[in-house]
């Protein structure tokens, strides 16, 4: 059977389309997926549960027998921004509060199949959102820099992760899996740097519709059964090289490219009774080789315009994620779920200007979560995750040429999910 690309993207631009994802937890990575992972504050390396195992750690695919597994999860951040100390002269001043909720809550779906192929080898299909950027100014932050009308960015990544998984032996499992990234974006409001002073291709800055971009990488990952009661599961996640934004080339470093950064991981779970599990996962994220992501605004006064090679964007550093989740079967039907996480700040106090568009300041998350299973076969899973309030207070954010004065970021968010599972 021939792999129909154009229909592909096709099929995820409309998925997309019904279902926008908002800002994701980790700067914009999920903090989990598959719903009971998302319940334990996104634990997966050493613990796999379902059949998103393989967007965690694909030897999991091996290791959760032949099942279906359909979830959704609705998403309301609460993002906001305060500017004060500007003075742009004869031109006022761009101090107040600005709220990006004009787009309250998101639907974010997702699907996994597992099957084993004979009694090493299994197979595997996971379909999830990796995360995005969703911000919606009804009142333009950047208005009296010139902008007319509301403004936004809207990001949205799609990922499609088919894997193999095989058992060494008992306690030994590995999995590779294929990365199918599927990108779509859009950015309004930001016509006041569309110029040839600011962009390097004026014209593509703002307001350009949406454009999209695709990518492959490579995820590996391994299971390893320690002890009768102790697992420990790492996996690694390469880089993908996705192709530019061409509508947006003015706007994103390097002529709009926006790669999706190298991410990897170890985790830990130990079955401390025959009711309770524990695990606990550490991930790095490395945005900082991403230009799109990681490049300084500080550099948009010095040479290097929006869209250049090394033109400004973001800011983002690297971050590391710490999870920690619990299970307690409370009956054999009923199964509670618990779970906290917290992360090092992606974002510098002289990034925030820019980051106006993408206020990701949330660092710790508390999780609770739930199965049910009324027959053997069937499973109905559910979590709740909140996202703490975060601020983020700008110092020296905005360059003397732009009427000095600093930008505060907050951000805070609530998320609740529910999955139905077939065991095949």
């Amino acid at each position: 059977m021939s792999f129909n690309k154009p229909l592909f993207a096709a099929l995820l631009a409309s998925s997309a389309a019904v279902s926008p994802l908002a800002f994701a937890t980790n700067g914009y990575f999920a903090h989990g997926y598959g719903i009971k992972s998302l319940g334990m504050a996104g634990v997966g390396y050493a613990l796999p549960q379902d059949a998103l195992a393989a967007a965690s750690n694909p030897a999991g695919t091996a290791l959760v027998g032949n099942r279906l597994d359909l979830g959704v999860t609705w998403f309301k951040p609460d993002r906001s921004v305060e500017i004060h100390g500007n003075n742009l002269g004869p031109a006022g001043s761009a101090d107040g509060k600005y709220d990006g909720n004009d787009t309250e809550s998101f639907l974010i779906p997702e699907f996994g199949y597992t099957r084993q192929l004979d009694e090493r080898l299994a197979f595997g299909l996971a379909v999830y959102g990796n995360g995005g950027m969703n911000t919606d100014y009804q009142r333009n932050p950047f208005g009296a820099y010139g902008s007319q009308g509301g403004a936004g960015v809207d990001l949205i990544q799609v990922f499609v992760t088919p894997s193999l998984a095989w058992r060494l032996n008992e306690r030994h499992s590995f999995g590779v899996g294929l990365n199918y990234a599927y990108q779509r974006f859009e950015a309004r409001g930001l016509s006041a740097f569309d110029n040839a002073m600011t962009s390097e291709a004026p014209g593509k800055v703002s307001n350009n519709g949406h454009d999209h971009s695709d990518g492959w990488g490579l995820r590996l990952g391994w299971n390893g059964q320690l002890t009768d009661s102790l697992s420990v599961g790492v996996a690694w996640s390469s880089k993908i090289k996705t192709g530019k934004f061409e509508r947006y080339e003015g706007l994103f470093a390097d002529h709009g490219s926006f790669d999706i950064p190298e991410n990897y991981g170890i985790g830990l779970a130990w079955r401390a009774t025959e009711r309770l599990t524990l695990a606990a996962d550490v991930q790095q994220i490395d945005y900082s080789d991403v230009k799109a992501i990681s490049n300084s605004v500080d550099v948009l006064f010095s040479g290097h315009p929006l869209g250049s090679e090394d033109g400004p964007n973001f800011g983002w550093e690297d971050i590391r994620v710490y999870k920690l989740g619990a299970s307690y079967a409370l009956t054999p039907q009923l199964t509670l779920r618990g779970g906290y996480s917290w992360a090092d700040q992606a974002l510098d106090k002289g990034e925030t200007f820019f980051n106006t568009l993408a206020p990701g300041v949330v660092r710790e998350h508390l999780t609770l979560g739930a199965t049910w299973a009324p027959e053997a076969n069937h499973e109905i899973s559910l979590f709740y995750a909140h996202a703490f309030s975060e601020e983020l207070k700008g110092s020296n954010s905005i360059a003397p040429q732009l009427g000095g004065g600093e930008v505060d970021l907050q951000m805070q968010q609530d998320s609740v999910g529910i999955a139905y599972a077939w065991k095949l």
